[in-house]
């Protein structure tokens, strides 16, 4: 069973690789499904299925994907704000797979692990899918879309399902789904990039939503959030913000949260330590794996670093209410919901500047071979590490 599973693993993370691949190199990509179901054993093709993904971020954010950063005159970081993107995506798919060995250790159905496999390759889809899109289509606005999404916040709080006294979920083909985990970290991040009166309301609204739910980890993520790009760069708008996203987590504490603990979903934290040392290992290694896109951005250029310090806080935020109270543990739980919400955040990281671009397209059309180097190195690296 567990060699059937590892290999069903390798084949979709192989699949997802070769579908986020521009047209330039879909030959690679089938080469790299081809190649993972000759290899004999099923680890094996795992891990080359892994360094397949790598090399395939390292493509699909190379110089050809540059566009420009959304404050200009700042140093953009280019390299951090490239690197943090690909690494989001490594980080995602590396902890998805060490939830699933946790659940795979505790008996968990084989449903679970498949509908988290599911949520990991319909966001990769996706990305690649706005990927191909944006060659063609004028790009939305980013601000008008976060108002959009808040209302969709808002929305739940008030004809969601409820629970227990919470409204916090929709149901989709009899599937739950929390639009909070989904939604609320991108309306952050382009708050970050793009104030605007209309991301402000969009944030505002958020504050209101989750205080309505209520949902106390969400409202907390939220303020954690803003509190860090207060620190990061201080004015008067994020402020307000941050007054808003307070009260409405104040809130959410003056209201009972009587969620029962789910198995395989909530505190798994602590629970996967008494199951097995390994198991608690893997949990609370793919818990720390969330920061890390953040961490290097904050160690890159100056116009990166609010972005970094508000996704850190943010997901830092989300993992601290799952160890505390009965709240889901976002990516190596169960649940699908913050694996997308979790991959989403890569809209709203920062790409390069326009200096940036303009310097690196002679580069990018002088060395066409540069794109089987990258799908190499990732390669190679990945088989490496792991």
């Amino acid at each position: 069973m567990i060699d059937r599973l590892l290999r069903a693993m390798a084949e979709m993370i192989a699949a997802c690789a070769a579908l986020i691949l521009p047209g330039a190199s879909r030959d690679w990509g089938r080469a790299m499904r081809e190649e993972v179901r000759d290899i004999p054993r099923s680890s094996e093709a795992l891990l080359f299925a892994l360094g397949c993904l790598v090399g395939a971020c390292r493509e699909i954010f190379g110089p050809a994907d540059l566009e420009e950063a959304a404050h200009e005159g700042e140093p953009s970081g280019e390299p951090a704000g490239k690197n943090a993107r690909a690494l989001l995506i490594v980080c995602a798919t590396v902890a998805v797979l060490l939830g699933l060995g946790h659940m795979r250790a505790g008996g968990a159905p084989t449903t679970m692990m498949l509908m988290n496999l599911i949520a990991l390759a319909l966001g990769l889809l996706l990305l690649s899918t706005t990927s191909m899109l944006r060659s063609f289509l004028p790009a939305p606005d980013p601000r008008s879309l976060s108002l959009l999404l808040s209302l969709l916040l808002l929305a739940t709080a008030l004809a969601g399902v409820t629970v227990d006294g919470a409204t916090r979920w929709i149901r989709l083909s009899g599937l739950s789904i929390q639009p909070s985990l989904i939604l609320l970290p991108l309306i952050l991040l382009w708050f970050v990039r793009r104030a605007s009166p209309a991301s402000l309301l969009a944030v505002l609204l958020s504050a209101v939503a989750l205080a309505l739910q209520p949902d106390r980890a969400m409202a907390g993520a939220l303020a954690a959030g803003l509190l860090a790009l207060a620190l990061a760069r201080s004015d008067r708008v994020t402020l307000f913000a941050l007054t808003a996203a307070v009260a409405g987590f104040v809130a959410t504490l003056a209201r009972p949260d009587i969620q029962p603990a789910m198995p395989f979903v909530d505190q798994i934290l602590w629970t996967a330590f008494e199951l097995h040392p390994l198991a608690g290992i893997a949990v609370a290694g793919g818990a720390v794996l969330l920061v890390v896109p953040g961490l290097m951005l904050m160690a890159g250029g100056t116009g990166d670093r609010p972005v970094g310090a508000v996704f850190a806080a943010t997901w830092f935020a989300i993992i601290l209410a799952a160890a505390l109270g009965n709240y889901p543990t976002p990516l190596v739980g169960y649940g699908g919901s913050a694996i997308l919400g979790y991959l989403a955040c890569l809209w709203g990281l920062p790409r390069a500047s326009a200096t940036d671009r303009r310097s690196m397209d002679g580069v990018a059309r002088a060395a066409p071979e540069e794109s089987r180097r990258n799908l190499r190195a990732g390669m190679i690296a990945t088989q490496t590490i792991v």
